[in-house]
């Protein structure tokens, strides 16, 4: 028989991240650092909202856009918070999750070829949804020492006559930057200056730490170049219910819903009627859990510097980032080691991109108390080795 898989989907590369998901999950006692999921429960009065949703027979498709109520409801949000206005009619698409979001995104913009420069590091699928939209990703690094952040200097080295796009995920996973507005002004007058899309990626605009989030389609002149991805997800421990969203000039929408029309028909009805009920009353919801993620990534960072891994400070999601390069191993090996004789699962860097080598990623929604059990056990990990002297998270 004839080879019937597609070149395309062969030549994609598997998930750095799965591989110690896969390992963890046939081990005991294994603290897990690795997952980017909140460890709350959504909260109830949100979830009473979905069920309710469904006790009332509420089970049938909506509007392909999504229920009114709901697209509404987002655009109250963007307008309120950042000032960015949208109609709710033909500019709001809600999607299951933001990863169809940006799926549909780059396929309503890209040809055969054209290509997308992808800030790194990343989620692991951005890149991939570039190459299934059919696009080439053109991977632009960021460097700790400029606080991951890309600098229009390094957007420009790689613009060439087929660049069409520029993708930002910002707060960041996996290294929690946060664009300062001089960055954001940077960008902006490359995009403008190119005349490129960007598609910005700000599923975290809400857990931020000691700054502001500003909305990439707030800038001057940027609403009318911007595909907008956000969702429920992160801010109100929605991952389930499988509810994001994408806010974009009207022509650009009616694209990207054709699309989706054919490929899911409407996001989950009774996710919809939940997450209406979290963005008119989930408020103190989102307070909550950012203050709480607040004090667990203030302990974390601590930690691993006090072990002598430098910890990048996070200023958005729930991510720390260091390096682990006074260790003298490779990422792959630190990680695969640590959960092996330690039972803590983190990932490494490079699982995001070639700029993430050398560093981990440690998410802190895991409970304080596991935290700082993860901490110890790292603590022993570097001591067998003797690259940290017992007690160093002691202070002695």
């Amino acid at each position: 028989m004839r080879q019937f898989l597609s070149k395309q989907v062969q030549q994609l590369r598997p998930s750095g991240i799965r591989r110690f998901f896969d390992i963890a999950a046939t081990m005991q006692d294994v603290i897990t650092l690795g997952i980017g999921e909140p460890d709350f429960a959504t909260p109830a009065h949100i979830a009473q909202k979905g069920a309710d949703a469904i006790l009332q027979g509420q089970t049938a498709y909506t509007s392909n856009s999504g229920t009114i109520e709901l697209r509404h409801a987002i655009a109250s949000q963007l307008l309120n918070r950042y000032g960015v206005s949208y109609d709710a009619g033909t500019e709001i698409l809600v999607t299951v999750g933001v990863s169809e979001a940006l799926w549909l995104a780059l396929k309503a913009i890209c040809d055969p070829g054209d290509e997308v420069l992808v800030i790194e590091p990343c989620f692991v699928a951005n890149p991939a949804a570039v190459e299934m939209a059919g696009g080439v990703a053109v991977m632009v690094p960021t460097r700790v020492e400029n606080g991951f952040q890309v600098t229009g200097a390094d957007l420009e080295a790689r613009i060439t006559p087929r660049t069409k796009a520029i993708l930002m995920s910002y707060p960041n996973n996996p290294t929690g930057a946060v664009l300062t507005p001089e960055r954001m002004a940077e960008i902006a007058a490359v995009a403008e200056r190119h005349d490129l899309v960007v598609i910005s990626d700000e599923i975290y605009e809400r857990l931020v730490y000691d700054v502001e989030h500003v909305n990439f389609a707030s800038l001057r002149g940027m609403r009318e170049r911007t595909i907008l991805l956000s969702g429920m997800s992160k801010s109100y421990a929605m991952t389930g219910w499988r509810i994001g969203y994408a806010a974009a000039p009207a022509p650009v929408m009616e694209a990207m819903r054709k699309l989706h029309q054919y490929l899911i028909m409407s996001a989950p009805t009774m996710g919809q009627a939940a997450a209406v009920q979290a963005i008119v009353h989930g408020e103190p919801d989102v307070e909550h859990m950012r203050q709480s993620y607040d004090a667990r990534r203030r302990l974390i960072v601590d930690g691993f510097n006090r072990l002598g891994l430098t910890c990048f400070e996070p200023k958005g999601a729930f991510y720390a980032f260091p390096s682990i390069a006074a260790t003298g191993m490779d990422d792959e090996t630190f990680c695969e080691q640590l959960l092996i004789e330690e039972r803590v699962a983190v990932i490494p860097g490079s699982a995001f991109g070639a700029s993430g080598r050398g560093f981990i990623r440690a998410s802190y929604t895991a409970a304080y108390e596991d935290i700082e059990r993860a901490l110890e056990r790292i603590e022993r990990f570097l001591v067998k080795r003797g690259l940290v002297k017992p007690l160093a998270l002691a202070g002695a």
